[in-house]
C-alpha cells in the first residue's frame, strides 16, 4: 500500500502505542511511535509529520508541553490529543491551544481509522489552503487566471501560443466562465499589448445600430447621426477587438463583419469610401455556434473565419478543484487591507454547489459574504438562500461528475459514519475514499 502520509504517537502506554501503529499502518500511513515525549521533542525537528497523536497525561513532560513545541516547531502538523475518560476538561483546554481534536480512551481499532481518515482529510484541506493562500498572495497581475485545472490550462497554453499571430479566436463558454479574461489574456500576451482592447457586447447593442458601432458612420447617413463617428474597428487600429456575444450579431452585420476578416476593409455607414485597419478579432459566445449554424441564423463562411482557433471554457462545476483557489483569491480581493477567514461549514456549502453561474455567480457571492461579515468570518448566514439550503438548488443540466458529487455530499450530510454512506451509494468504502478527496467533499 502506498504511503498516504506521515503520522507521530507519543503516549507512555506500550499497548496503546502499539494498537495505534498497527491500526494506521493498516490503513496506509507511515507511524513513528515513541513512550518517551521527550524523545518525540527532538524528532519533530528532524522529520516533517502531517499529524501527531499526542497522550495528554505523560512523563517527565505532558502532553501540552509536546503541543507546545509541536505549535513552535512544525506549525503544518496537525496535531490531536489522546485523553481518558473523565479529561475532557483539559483536551477542550488542549483544542484552544491549537490541537485539531481529541480522541479518547478506550477506542477499537475501526473507530481510530475512522477518526484518522476525518483527521487527514482536515490535514489536506489545511495543507491545501496554505498553499492556495501563499498562491493568491504571489498574484499581482489583474490579467492571471487562476486554475490548477487541467482543461482549463490546456485552453489557456494554446491562448498563450496563439496570441503573437492574427488568427481570429472563438472563445465558447457558458455565462461567467471567464471568456472577458481569456480575451484580455491573449491580449496582454501579443505583441499587440501596448495598444488598445475594445470591448463590444454584441448583445447589447440594438440590431439597428450595431453596424453602425462597430464600423462608424458619416454625418447624415440615418437619423440621429449629426456628426461623423469612428466606429469600434477603427479605435482598435493596430490593437484588439473583442466581439462578445457574436451569435446576436444580425444577418447584414454578419456579411460586413466576414468581409473585413477576409480583406481587412469595410465603409463606414452612409460612405463609399473603403478603409483599412490592422485589427486582431476575439470573438465570443455563451452558446455552440454550430448550433446556430443549424438553425439558420449564423452564417457558415462567417463560422469558419472566426473559428481559426476554438478556445473552450469548462464550467465551474467540472473545474472543483479551483473552486478554494478561487474563493480565497475573491476575499483578498475585496477585504481591503483587513483579513477574512471563512467557517468550515461555510466552505463546504461553497464547495458542494453546482455553480450554474460559474466564477462570475461566485466571485458576486464572496463579494456579498465579506461585505456582511462584520466579524470578519464568513458564515453560513451570510451566504445567499440557494447555498444555505441545499436542497432547493435547481441543478439543471450537469455534467455526469457534478451530479455525482452533488448526490454524494447529500449522501454524506444524512449518514451517521462513512460505511454507511458506502453501503447507501452502493461503492466500496475505499471508493467514496477517493470520491471524497476527488470531489473536496470532506468533514
Amino acid at each position: 500500500m502506498t504511503e498516504r502520509g506521515k503520522v507521530l504517537v507519543v503516549d507512555d502506554e506500550p499497548n496503546i502505542l502499539k494498537t495505534i501503529k498497527i491500526g494506521l499502518e493498516a490503513i496506509g500511513l507511515n507511524v513513528d511511535g515513541f513512550l518517551n515525549p521527550t524523545d518525540a521533542v527532538e524528532q519533530i525537528e528532524e522529520d516533517k509529520y502531517d499529524i501527531a497523536f499526542i497522550d495528554l497525561m505523560m512523563q517527565p513532560i505532558d502532553g501540552m508541553q509536546v503541543l507546545k513545541e509541536i505549535r513552535t516547531k512544525s506549525p503544518m502538523t496537525t496535531a490531536v490529543i489522546i485523553t481518558a475518560h473523565g479529561s475532557i476538561d483539559s483536551a477542550v483546554e488542549a483544542i484552544k491551544a491549537g490541537a485539531f481534536d481529541f480522541l479518547q480512551k478506550p477506542f477499537d481499532l475501526k473507530e481510530l481509522q475512522l477518526f484518522t481518515e476525518k483527521v487527514l482529510d482536515h490535514h489536506h484541506l489545511q495543507t491545501e489552503v496554505h498553499s492556495l493562500r501563499r498562491m493568491v498572495a504571489e498574484i499581482q497581475s489583474s490579467s492571471v487566471i487562476l486554475t490548477r485545472n487541467n482543461v482549463m490550462q490546456q485552453q489557456l497554453e494554446l491562448a498563450r501560443q496563439v496570441a503573437d499571430s492574427l488568427l481570429t479566436v472563438l472563445i465558447e463558454g457558458e455565462s461567467g466562465t471567464g471568456k472577458e479574461m481569456v480575451a484580455q489574456f491573449i491580449h496582454d500576451n501579443s505583441n499587440r499589448k501596448s495598444k488598445p482592447l475594445i470591448k463590444v457586447n454584441c448583445a447589447a447593442l440594438p440590431e439597428n445600430l450595431i453596424e453602425s458601432e462597430l464600423f462608424g458612420h458619416v454625418k447624415g447617413s440615418f437619423t440621429g447621426a449629426i456628426k461623423d463617428r469612428e466606429g469600434r474597428f477603427e479605435v482598435a487600429n493596430e490593437g484588439t477587438i473583442f466581439l462578445d456575444e457574436i451569435a446576436d450579431i444580425p444577418p447584414s452585420s454578419q456579411v460586413k463583419l466576414l468581409r473585413f476578416l477576409q480583406h481587412r476593409e469595410f465603409e463606414r455607414v452612409g460612405e463609399n469610401i473603403t478603409r483599412k485597419v490592422d485589427v486582431r478579432v476575439i470573438a465570443a459566445t455563451n452558446r455552440r455556434l454550430a448550433d446556430s449554424l443549424k438553425e439558420g441564423s449564423f452564417r457558415e463562411d462567417l463560422y469558419y473565419r472566426l473559428n481559426a482557433v476554438r478556445i473552450s471554457l469548462p464550467p465551474l462545476r467540472e473545474r472543483s478543484e479551483d473552486i478554494i483557489l478561487l474563493i480565497y483569491h475573491f476575499i483578498k480581493k475585496y477585504s481591503n487591507k483587513e483579513s477574512t477567514e471563512i467557517s468550515p461549514e461555510a466552505m463546504k456549502l461553497l464547495t458542494s454547489y453546482p455553480w450554474p453561474g460559474n466564477v462570475r455567480e461566485l466571485e458576486n457571492i464572496i463579494e456579498r459574504a465579506v461585505l456582511l461579515a462584520k466579524q470578519r468570518t464568513i458564515e453560513v448566514s451570510h451566504l445567499p438562500p440557494e447555498l444555505q439550503n441545499p436542497e432547493s438548488v435547481k441543478t439543471g443540466l450537469l455534467s455526469l461528475e457534478a451530479i455525482e458529487r452533488y448526490h454524494i455530499s447529500r449522501v454524506l450530510k444524512v449518514v451517521k459514519d462513512l460505511d454507511e454512506a458506502a453501503r447507501i451509494l452502493n461503492i466500496d468504502p475505499a471508493t467514496l475514499w477517493r470520491k471524497r478527496k476527488k470531489y473536496g467533499l470532506h468533514d
